[in-house]
């Protein structure tokens, strides 16, 4: 006889699997379609153990109370009759008739955590009706089982086939719709420790990272797939506009590593796949390659057998190293600033200090070098040098790794910024090229494409970064951006606005907006914008200069460039050009153009597009300056 009984829709299988296995942690003996044949005796022994049972608990879902659901509601009407009935929700449903007398317990959102107030409310009824006690004790090990009501559906002995080979064959051409779609979801941490997670999130991003690289694979982004975390699948493959989900959890004791992983079909909601991973903990990183192998392989039968050669490009086999370069990137995609990246730098350092190899960490590195020297030096001399450093860094991670695309991006970041559009340019295509389903390669390269005056190529991969990512701000901002340079202004401000209705720090640079308006002429509205910004950043007073600049207030503007003098020095020579061209002092404007490309100032990549330097096109001095910075034809 068994301590639980759970009844529940053969297709909630993946959902209900978190529950039974916490309740068993906790000591219950539960029953749950343990392996049973087909023909009569299923019934028999479904029965017996359903009147056996201390207590029955019953999963209402959107299919069990549904009329396909009869199976769930006849063993229910068994268990109320024996007062052994704990109901529990997994989605937002009115109860059948005659079932809603008893408050249900919900645990739509849950993933496993036994701490979690609603598992615990759970636990309560069982031991209640029980009369046992919790006693947490290991996971029991069970042999491989399937549900009779898939016998019933004649789909039993190939379900079971297919779980024994741990294959992905669904993922067959003629399944993978738009050449193939996958959100990898964040796995969940199920070890008691906050303190794990970072394994959890670590091979969520290899797993996106690996498949990234796939060509014809749709690969959502980071941002977008962790903001789906609490999602049931089906929900969180509509909002992402997926055919798949692939997710799963991790258990960690002193001795082993359980990962256990899942591929849901994102219509159904339906396990296509899982697999655990028992290994001890010096295997983690094998864990995280075993699984991105397993769907490389699937995948190189429908898009090339590149696939597999993608997986563990430019990673580590060290957890630790790969734990810093998790956190860098996690506090440095939230928001950067002095603090968060000097933080960033350090736990990069470590990593490369801990795996010399590990090619994505000098990459990462590298980027951020570039991203920090372009805000925040405040001199020509630090620039240069961070500058430097990025290029040896990035050179290293190419040597390691030459097909990273990541370190491509990197590069063509940095030649960009070093005023080298030619070689930039090459970069940025070669890293598309490498990851076209990669949602931050696609993002750098609209953004690349939008400041070389190429609108097209800039508004499409910026909506292909959207599909990649669609919850991430981020990739909306860089639409903005290239909206702006193709001079569609009132386009801005409205996506602007659509933005902040969206929640009040979705837009991640007010300075796009405030730019618009300016061009728009509405520039009290502008300096709302600007006005976001604290009263010495160099994107309000060059903001401000710009509307006084516009207004004929010539002192107001004379008195913000000094200002940008103070804190910035030469580098702020590409702001100090906009201004006295919106001023009408050519002279004054190409001497600082000059100068910021004479210490490789970032903002001049915006020269050919920039509308602000519209009064110095028809001067031979612009299309010389042009010249020097060989943009691409």
């Amino acid at each position: 006889m068994s301590d639980v009984f759970v009844s529940y829709k053969a297709e909630d299988r993946r959902r209900v699997k978190p529950l039974v296995e916490a309740l068993e942690a906790d000591g219950y003996s539960v029953w749950w379609d343990a392996q049973i044949g087909g023909g009569a005796q299923w019934r028999h022994m479904i029965e017996a153990e359903l009147n056996a049972a201390k207590c029955v608990i019953v999963i209402w879902s959107k299919r069990s109370v549904g009329i396909e659901g009869t199976f769930v509601q006849d063993e229910a009407t068994r268990a109320q009759e024996r007062h052994v009935y704990i109901p529990v929700l997994l989605d937002k449903v009115h109860l059948p008739l005659g079932f809603g007398e008893m408050q249900a317990l919900h645990l739509s959102s849950w993933k496993g955590d036994r701490s979690d107030p609603h598992y615990q409310a759970i636990l309560s009824a069982v031991a209640r009706l029980s009369g046992v006690s919790a006693d947490p004790a290991k996971p029991q090990s069970h042999p491989a089982r399937f549900s009779r009501r898939r016998v019933l559906a004649g789909g039993g002995v190939a379900a079971v086939a297919v779980a024994s080979a741990g294959s992905w064959l669904f993922l067959r051409p003629a399944s993978a719709s738009a050449s193939g779609s996958i959100a990898v979801l964040p796995f969940a941490n199920l070890s008691g420790d906050p303190g794990q997670a970072y394994f959890s999130d670590g091979i969520a991003e290899e797993l996106r990272s690996a498949l990234g690289r796939i060509a014809g694979l749709k690969v959502v982004g980071r941002t977008s797939s962790e903001a789906v975390r609490n999602d049931d699948a089906q929900t969180a493959a509509k909002k992402l506009e997926v055919a798949t989900i692939l997710t799963g959890s991790v258990r960690q004791s002193p001795s082993t590593i359980r990962v256990t992983a899942e591929l849901i079909d994102g219509k159904t909601g339906i396990d296509r796949w899982s697999q655990d991973y028992d290994r001890s903990p010096g295997d983690s990183i094998k864990i995280q390659t075993d699984i991105a192998e397993n769907v490389a392989n699937a995948l190189s039968a429908a898009l090339g057998s590149a696939a597999k050669a993608a997986v563990g490009l430019g990673g580590t086999n060290n957890p630790e190293a790969q734990r810093m370069f998790i956190q860098a990137g996690a506090l440095t995609d939230k928001k950067l600033n002095d603090e968060t990246a000097h933080r960033a730098f350090d736990l990069l350092d470590s990593a490369i200090a801990l795996d010399p190899n590990y090619a994505a960490a000098y990459s990462r590195k590298s980027g951020l070098l570039t991203l920090y020297g372009n805000g925040y030096a405040k001199s020509a001399q630090e620039l240069a040098q961070g500058r430097a450093e990025s290029l040896r860094l990035v050179r290293i991670a190419l040597k390691i790794a030459p097909n990273l695309a990541q370190a491509h991006t990197a590069l063509a970041f940095l030649y960009g910024s070093n005023l080298q559009m030619g070689p930039a340019y090459a970069e940025a295509r070669r890293a598309i090229e490498l990851a076209p389903g990669d949602a931050f390669v696609v993002a750098r390269y609209a953004n690349f494409a939008s400041t070389i005056g190429r609108t097209d190529e800039a508004l499409q991969a910026g909506d292909q970064a959207i599909a990649l990512d669609p919850l991430n701000n981020s990739s909306y901002n860089l639409r903005l951006r290239s909206l702006f340079f193709s001079r569609r202004y009132a386009d801005v401000v409205r996506a602007a606005e659509e933005l902040e209705r969206k929640s009040a720090d979705s837009l991640s640079d007010p300075a796009l907006p405030g730019d618009a308006l300016v061009m728009l002429g509405r520039y009290r509205e502008a300096q709302s914008y600007f006005g976001k910004f604290a009263p010495d950043y160099w994107s309000r007073l060059t903001g401000e200069a710009l509307i006084m600049a516009r207004t004929g207030d010539r002192a107001g503007a004379e008195r913000r460039v000094a200002a940008l003098q103070q804190g910035y020095r030469d580098t702020a020579s590409y702001q100090y050009g906009q201004i006295y061209a919106q001023l009408g002092d050519k002279d004054r404007a190409f001497a600082n153009l000059e100068r910021g490309f004479a210490i490789k100032d970032a903002g001049l990549m915006g020269l050919k597009t920039d509308p602000f330097l519209d009064p110095l096109r028809s001067d031979p001095r612009f299309a010389a300056l042009l010249q020097k910075m060989n943009f691409p034809s």
